[in-house]
């Protein structure tokens, strides 16, 4: 199952199953108020800038499995095998919210032009 980041999906191996991810609107409304971000721009600076949590990681996890039609929840993930563990972890949530906003591959070309001006 190969991921297609023209869509914003990232493919996350949860106990020994590939999983697309993708964050939808509707994931990114979810994750502001589970989070408690102000704005989506806070969300992705706090990523940018190194002040994630492991909460941030799951969060942003979990909410683009789900929009990517896994049918678990946080607690399901919290118990799951993550392939490639807490980096592999890290480094998808990242990808997810830099493909959400830049509709490409990982912010290279097309989308919004900018996190700033997507939220």
């Amino acid at each position: 199952m190969a991921e297609n980041p023209w869509r914003g999906e990232v493919e996350i191996v949860i106990d020994g199953t590939a999983r697309k991810a993708r964050l939808t609107l509707g994931a990114l409304a979810e994750l502001e108020e589970t989070l408690g971000a102000g704005s989506l721009v806070e969300l992705v600076a706090r990523f940018e800038e190194g002040r994630f949590s492991a909460r941030d990681v799951m969060a942003v996890l979990a909410a683009g499995l789900r929009a990517g039609g896994w049918p678990g929840d946080a607690a399901r993930l919290a118990s799951a095998e993550i392939a490639g563990g807490v980096p592999a972890a890290v480094a998808a949530a990242g990808r997810l919210l830099a493909r959400a906003f830049a509709g490409g591959a990982d912010g290279s070309e097309g989308g919004a032009g900018g996190r700033a001006s997507a939220a």
